[in-house]
Parts: structure tokens; C-alpha cells; sequence
């Protein structure tokens, strides 16, 4: 059991590590111990570890049986501790990109990027697609005709919202909606169409926000009961202001995995966000409404917050884009500060393109005093030309890079496979050193600043309030000493420059999205909640960079498993290099077009 056990992990210093294919690096393979929990026995477990003395030597145990102790709290290592990630303003050298001048207002950021989009008559880039959701530029160009107006749009998506609820789909998308807000933007969206002064291609276009981003006249929930009852919503969030200063349809704010605490969107209080390609399988989450939204055609894009591939990991389940910029390219104000050094606004879009628009909209503009990192100039990508993409050097880890199911493997070997053959790109076989210890010290650290962040709320709440996986999930964040949280940022110190060295060579990293597709839905998971640290591993096993390290990354759908479930390919950037990392994921996304499959939940919005 490990009651005792107390030697830990001695780490090489950085320059003594071999980054090489051969180099002999142990890979440790996720090994989690901890049962399944839900039904009654979640309850009693919770009850157990909330109990001062036998808690607190059930969660000794746990650490120890998990590895915490002899990767953690025991290591031993050089590098001082690094607190968040921190990166030079350094401005590479990008192809085929266009420079953004600072002072633009969100309208003028997007009608740059508009103009480095290829257009088509489908409204789709320069791609053809056997299915498509209905598109950004779908929506502007059928305002523009007057073949249909947001009003009409406004009036679908609430009655489909409506048709989602109902007991034989009990999708669960959204914790909040209010049809006389959405009717009242739409109305005013399509004044300003007939009038023929539309703010920008945004303007009227559907788009969600998750719960846990500050969005009028909502109030923030974080997926709980209890926490807007504590902190009021009196203002939108900056990502919010500059959607609607663009004229965005804001529709409410969608479904969540309590405070983020869990990986698959079962909410105890607010019902699970179901999968749209097949409803009695998971979303994924944190951001599981936001993914499954646009997954079923009710919003081309929606907002999420990515501080455990929380944007990444429900994109991939659902079959859409998920796109997170580096740490501190957005501005995290009005957002819930459940994570402070791993959370990061992100994007959940049907296309690249979708992405890229809703990126230039939130991106610029950041609050004085809230960086420490200071972001280089804006650049998007010029959309037209994939000459950018042709002869990247993309870094693969083998042994981590294998740690899937024969399905994923399979699917995304396929891909990187097309990648080679129709850019030229090359891979790179390279030793990723200490994933899954990044793993665990990643968990030490979104746990205790999420338990910091929360502390000052849960000393008045009723605790019955909380969902009972979300209690446990508590007892486990704050368990964590002050040492195993230093080490935990000793190691972030370790990995970023092991990072750093790789990208001296590479241009990418590339990786599966998850390790596992979407799972069942139990139902012994619906009243109570579930906690399932051994799927949960699966799905964030190649998410971690990401977050951990800041750098920016991004999913796209590749394919499906024999069941039909959606499979993501992930790039991972190094900082700053959004520009061609979404221009490498528009090419991805290019190579699967026409293989896209419909959802069995989906909703068409712009015809009959």
C-alpha cells in the first residue's frame, strides 16, 4: 500500500537529459489506483475522506499508491521553481502571415482576417466537405442575401434548444438561456442588417459561453449551485465585450463539469451533457456544453476555458475544433480564477476558419497591470496558401505517442501519414522525458490553486450544496503540503526547458488528442456524479503541455473509432506561434473534409 514509503524520484538536470529517440528515458505508463465512485458509495466515500483523522490517512495512502509521494513530494531536483510559465516576447519568423497593428478595435481585427480567409459559394474555404456545420461566413452571407435573418436564427435555435430537452435526448447543453435576451440582440442584429450596417461578419452569429465566463445577464454558476450566490456576475468577461462589440447572438451560457473538477461533463445538478454522436456516451469536459453545442449545429462557435485540456479534450470527443492559445495571449478577466498559472480561454469552432475569426475578435485590447508576460504583436495566417505548412518539422514522442487504443493509433497514424505525403512535412523522433510526472505535478497544481481560489467561498456554504464527486474532488485539492506544490513548479521549471530545447529543432510537437474515444454513461453516475481517475488519465494524458507549460495547441477531428466516436489529432506550438499553428491545423483539417460524419443530434439552423 505504501503507507510508508518515503524515497523519491532524483531528477537529471536539464542538460543532462537525452532528448534523442534513443536515449533510454523510462516512460512510466499511467497506473492509476483509485476506484471508480458513484451511486451510494461515492457518498460514503466522501463522507469518509471529509472525516479529519481517517481522511487524512486514506488520502496518504492514495498519494503513495499513485506515485505522488516518489515523483513529488520526496524528489529531489535542481531547477528552482518556476511558478508560471514564462517566455520571452520574442517575434519569430512566420510564413505567410499577416500582421495585425495594435489599436484595432475587435470589428477591424476580424474584418483583417475575413480578407486572409479563401472564399467559396458553400461560405467553407477552399475545401470540400461531405458534411459541414453552417459556418461563420455561412451565416454573414445569408444575412447579407436577406435569405433568412437573426431573428429567424434566434427562433430555430430556441426551439431546438427546447427539442434538446426533451426526455428522449435530455442533451443537457446549456445551465442557462434567456429567450427574451436572445430575441431582443437578434431583433437588433437584424435592424442593423436591413439597415445594411452590420457591425462585422459576427454580427447575429450564434455563439455560447461556458458557465464559468462572466456573461450579462447571466449569472456564473461554474456548474455548481451555490457559487453565484457568493460571487455576482455585474459585468461581461473582456472575451465577451469584444464578441459583442462585434455583434455576436450571445446565447447563454452552456453546461459544465462542476468548477471543472472532472473530465466528463456529468453534472449532478445541471444533468450530463450528452455526446451528439451518440447521446448515452460522454462529451468530455470541463467545457462539455461548449463542445457539444457546436458539435449539434446550434452555434458555429462557442467559448470555453482550458486549464486541464478543458477546451481540448471535449473538441476531440465531439468532432470539433479546439483551440487554446499560449498562457496570457488572451485576457483572463471576468472568468472564474479556478486555475491562475494552467487556465486560458479557448475556442470551440466547427472549422479552423471559425476559430481564427473568433481568436482575432477576443485577442488585443489586453488590461494593463493583469500580464507578465507581455504578448508580441498579433499575427493571423493567410489562409489562401498552405506553403507555410510544406516542410514542417514535427517532433513525436513514440512510446507517448502510442499510448492510445488501437483505434486512435491506427486513425491518427493515418493522418500523420497524409500530412507527410501531401505537405512534406517531417517527423522528428524525439524522448519526451517524465509525461506522466508532468502529469501528476500538473494535477498538484490546478488542485491547490483551485482549492486556494475557492477556500474563501467554501468556508460559507453549505456543503450539502456541492456535488458529491465535487466534495471528494475538494478533499483531494487541498491535500496537497507546500513542498509537494514547490516541487510541482520545480518540475514545471524542468519541462519548460526541455521543451524549449526541442522546439530548437522542431517546429511542432504532435500528439493524439486523448488516449481514449467517448465512454458510456452510467446511470448509477446521474444522481450523485462520478469519479473515474482512470478515464480521466486517458483523456488528459496529451493535454498536459498545454497547460502546464503554457504552449499553444489545437485539436482536429481525423476520423472515428469502429463505433462511430470522433478521434482529434493535437499540435502543440511553441509560444506565440498560433499563427502557424492554426494555419497547420487548417491544411489538417483540409486532408479529412470530406469524410466528416453528421452527428445523430444535429440541428440545422439556416435551412429548412
Amino acid at each position: 500500500m505504501g503507507l510508508f514509503q518515503s524515497r523519491g524520484r532524483v531528477y537529471k538536470a536539464m542538460e543532462d537529459v537525452d532528448l534523442g529517440p534513443n536515449s533510454g528515458e523510462e516512460y512510466i505508463y499511467a497506473n492509476v489506483k483509485a476506484p471508480r465512485l458513484a451511486g451510494f458509495v461515492i457518498k460514503i466515500f466522501a463522507w469518509i475522506l471529509e472525516s479529519r483523522i481517517i481522511g487524512s490517512i486514506v488520502m496518504h495512502i492514495l498519494k503513495a499508491d499513485n506515485l505522488i509521494h516518489k515523483l513529488l513530494t520526496f524528489a529531489e531536483m535542481k531547477e528552482p521553481p518556476m511558478y508560471y510559465p514564462s517566455y520571452p516576447s520574442e517575434d519569430f519568423d512566420e510564413q505567410e502571415v499577416k500582421h495585425i497593428p495594435s489599436g484595432l478595435s475587435p470589428c477591424e481585427r476580424v474584418h483583417q482576417v475575413v480578407e486572409a480567409i479563401p472564399h467559396s459559394p458553400s461560405g467553407i474555404g477552399q475545401f470540400t466537405f461531405k458534411f459541414h456545420r453552417w459556418t461563420i461566413l455561412d451565416y454573414s452571407r445569408a444575412y447579407h442575401s436577406r435569405t433568412i435573418t437573426p431573428r429567424n436564427v434566434a427562433e430555430r435555435l430556441l426551439a431546438a434548444i427546447e427539442d434538446s430537452m426533451k426526455p428522449h435526448l435530455n442533451m443537457s447543453f446549456f445551465i442557462s438561456y434567456n429567450k427574451e435576451d436572445i430575441l431582443r440582440q437578434a431583433d437588433e442584429s437584424t435592424s442593423r442588417h436591413m439597415r445594411g450596417q452590420p457591425l462585422s461578419v459576427l454580427d447575429g452569429v450564434p455563439i455560447a459561453v461556458k458557465d464559468e465566463i462572466d456573461c450579462l445577464p447571466y449569472p456564473t454558476t461554474g456548474g455548481s449551485k451555490w457559487l453565484h450566490k457568493l460571487r455576482s456576475c455585474n459585468d461581461d468577461a473582456c472575451c465577451v465585450k469584444h464578441l459583442r462589440s462585434c455583434g455576436a447572438l450571445l446565447v447563454g451560457k452552456t453546461n459544465m463539469h462542476e468548477l471543472g473538477m472532472g473530465t466528463s461533463g456529468i453534472n449532478p445538478h445541471y444533468g450530463v451533457t450528452r455526446n451528439p454522436y451518440d447521446s448515452t456516451k460522454v462529451s468530455g469536459g470541463s467545457s462539455s456544453g461548449s463542445a457539444a453545442v457546436v458539435s449539434a449545429g446550434l452555434c458555429p462557435v462557442a467559448l470555453g476555458v482550458d486549464g486541464g485540456g478543458s477546451v481540448r479534450m471535449p473538441a476531440s470527443l465531439c468532432g470539433v475544433i479546439g483551440f487554446k492559445p499560449t498562457f496570457q495571449r488572451l485576457s483572463h478577466s471576468g472568468v472564474i480564477p479556478l486555475n491562475w498559472t494552467v487556465g486560458m480561454v479557448g475556442i470551440l469552432a466547427g472549422t479552423v476558419e471559425d476559430a481564427l475569426i473568433v481568436y482575432a475578435a477576443i485577442s488585443g485590447h489586453l488590461p494593463s497591470g493583469q500580464f507578465i508576460s507581455v504578448p508580441p504583436e498579433g499575427k493571423f495566417p493567410l489562409l489562401q496558401s498552405t506553403h507555410s505548412v510544406s516542410n514542417l518539422k514535427l517532433a513525436k514522442c513514440a512510446k507517448w505517442f502510442n499510448d492510445c487504443n488501437n483505434d486512435i493509433r491506427s486513425c491518427c497514424d493515418q493522418a500523420l501519414n497524409q500530412l507527410v505525403e501531401h505537405y512534406k512535412c517531417k517527423t522528428v523522433e524525439v524522448t519526451l522525458p517524465e509525461i506522466e510526472e508532468m502529469r501528476l505535478a500538473h494535477y498538484v497544481t490546478i488542485s491547490s490553486e483551485c482549492s486556494a481560489s475557492i477556500r474563501p467561498y467554501l468556508q460559507k456554504l453549505d456543503v450539502a450544496e456541492a456535488g458529491w464527486d465535487t466534495r471528494i474532488s475538494c478533499c483531494f485539492y487541498r491535500a496537497f503540503s507546500s513542498k509537494e506544490y514547490l516541487n510541482a513548479q520545480r518540475l514545471r521549471n524542468n519541462k519548460l526547458q526541455t521543451h524549449v530545447k526541442i522546439y530548437l529543432d522542431v517546429d511542432f510537437i504532435l500528439s493524439r488528442s486523448t488516449g481514449v474515444t467517448a465512454y458510456p454513461i452510467r446511470n448509477d453516475a446521474l444522481k450523485y456524479g462520478e469519479l473515474d481517475y482512470i478515464n480521466g488519465a486517458a483523456l488528459i494524458r496529451y493535454q498536459i503541455a498545454g497547460n502546464f507549460l503554457g504552449l499553444p495547441a489545437i485539436t482536429v477531428p481525423i476520423g472515428y473509432d469502429k463505433q462511430g466516436m470522433p478521434i482529434g489529432l493535437q499540435f502543440i506550438g511553441r509560444p506565440w506561434s498560433e499563427a502557424t499553428l492554426l494555419h497547420l491545423a487548417y491544411a489538417m483539417q483540409g486532408l479529412y473534409s470530406g469524410s466528416y460524419q453528421k452527428p445523430r443530434v444535429f440541428y440545422n439552423l439556416l435551412s429548412k
